[in-house]
């Protein structure tokens, strides 16, 4: 203990010269202490027209409740590496708000919200008389300072044009006509979004008739990278798709805005978090695959990979051409209007509630109002896959927290699908039903309330549940691989009996 107390001593008292300058010895590291630069504090210090005692009046209780921090400030954080997609030193919130600003919106700041002596008091106290974004730019300050000073309470928006989606420069008619707040909240969002999700700037490029914000590009090649990690590993372990990996996917996801599901949508909104991720037909009558199942095929492959490992025995031969994601919002009372025969679904993420309820027997012949709520059955979707008749009435009960649903379904159109599309979604993983395929081979038609005569009474079920995690532990291995040995046969099935 003596000879290490000396030898601590001994090295307190140890110089050595480091650029110049002479520098002492750190006894815990025993390396040349860091000597900390000036770097312009000094000068702040003389610069600053504000005492300590004026400034500490301006930091009383009623200031802080006159300007308080948003309210997600409080919400805990998912701690995830910012090269793994995690939000970084901002929230995904603050993101959202402030790429959405103009040079036109109205702010203001709260007064002398800096301690003097600093850098940042100096340039504070100077982009503060800013009544617009605009002007706080021409003032000095950038959008990492308007994310800072919005998240510690230190800016209020008054108003003014504030846009509905980020700067997107592929929607932009001319760029160089962009005013100054365009060009910077663009270019610093763009080099944002590629250090969160690890990518090159090039892969933000877009086509406007992709109908993809930048968020959601990034999001989406970030989600499809964990997607083709996951099929890689999937190959080399031969373990099956798990619901967990499912979750991590959907989590990366960026969702569209969809502004078409009026049926689905609930009071109040108009818009849902809703993609579609398969076959469809468009406005104009043309039946393909959809841009995003093409742009991130993996993310496809994955959501496919998982129900071909869990399908029940008894249902393998289930059909799908399509996948209908959605997030975070309880869907009303509704009845699908264009699926052919049974549907599959599943939920996801961390909440409570949020069960689906399903009337089975309904034919349509009564209005969605009027069904009796004795008829109607409720399902834990977040514990069952459950195979139900979409074009029956069902709705999403409420529910607290993060939301995923996954509904595998077949469109009515899919006979007239041309042999190359079939082909496409082949290759996705879906399970493409022949031409001729029978609508009710799963689940019997519903028999109306009441049942009229002659109506199907046989022994077949209008609705089928099995346990998620039953179906787990017997999971198949269905990489991507797999996958294709599996489909190549079916697609020949497929187009032999078109």
């Amino acid at each position: 203990m003596v000879a290490m107390k000396k030898s601590v001593a001994a090295m307190k008292s140890k110089k050595v010269i480091v650029k110049g300058r002479n520098s002492e010895i750190s006894p815990l590291t025993g390396k040349p202490k860091r000597v900390r630069q000036d770097r312009g504090r000094e000068a702040a210090k003389l610069a600053a027209k504000m005492s300590k005692e004026t400034w500490l009046k301006y930091q009383t209780e009623a200031y802080k409740n006159a300007w308080p921090k948003p309210s997600y400030m409080a919400e805990p954080r998912e701690s995830v590496y910012v090269r793994d997609g995690g939000e970084g030193a901002y929230r995904d919130q603050t993101f959202e708000i402030v790429t959405r600003w103009t040079s036109q919106t109205r702010i203001a700041y709260r007064p002398h919200a800096k301690a003097p002596g600093s850098k940042s008091h100096i340039r504070y106290e100077k982009y503060a008389k800013a009544k617009t974004v605009g002007e706080a730019l021409k003032l000095g300050s950038y959008p990492i300072d308007w994310c800072f000073d919005y998240e510690h309470g230190f800016i209020k928006v008054l108003g003014g044009p504030i846009r509905d989606e980020p700067i997107d420069i592929s929607k932009v008619a001319d760029p160089k006509k962009m005013d100054p707040v365009d060009k910077k909240v663009y270019g610093w969002f763009r080099k944002e979004l590629c250090k969160r999700c690890g990518l090159k700037k090039d892969e933000l490029l877009m086509e406007a008739s992709w109908n993809e914000t930048m968020w959601q590009r990034a999001h989406r090649l970030l989600s499809n990278r964990y997607a083709q990690e996951m099929l890689d590993q999937a190959n080399k372990s031969k373990k099956a798709i798990s619901q967990q990996q499912v979750l991590k996917v959907l989590k990366a996801w960026a969702f569209g805005r969809n502004f078409g599901r009026l049926n689905v949508m609930p009071d109040g909104k108009d818009w849902v978090w809703s993609d579609t991720l398969g076959l469809l037909r468009d406005r104009v009558g043309d039946i393909h695959v959809t841009g995003p199942a093409k742009r991130y095929p993996a993310v496809v492959q994955v959501l496919n990979g998982w129900l071909h490992g869990i399908l029940p025995a008894e249902v393998k031969d289930f059909p799908w051409t399509s996948i209908n994601l959605n997030c975070n919002y309880a869907a009303k009372r509704h009845r699908d209007q264009n699926n052919f025969g049974a549907s599959l679904i599943a939920a996801t993420g961390d909440f409570t509630g949020g069960g689906l309820a399903v009337w089975p027997e309904d034919n349509k012949s009564n209005g969605l109002t009027q069904l009796p709520s004795a008829k109607q059955v409720e399902l834990d979707i977040q514990e069952n896959l459950v195979m139900f008749n979409g074009n029956s009435a069902h709705e999403v009960k409420s529910f607290k927290g993060e939301r995923f649903s996954i509904v595998f379904f077949t469109v009515g159109c899919h006979a007239k699908a041309e042999s190359k599309v079939k082909a496409e979604l082949t290759d996705l993983g879906f399970q493409v039903p022949v031409s001729h395929e029978k609508p009710d081979k799963f689940l019997r038609a519903p028999a109306g309330d009441p049942a009229p005569k002659g109506a199907d009474k046989s022994s077949k079920k209008t609705l089928r549940s099995w346990n998620i995690k039953g179906l787990e532990k017997k999971a198949k291995t269905f990489s991507s691989k797999a996958l294709k040995m599996v489909m190549k046969p079916a697609l020949k099935k497929v187009l032999k009996q078109k």
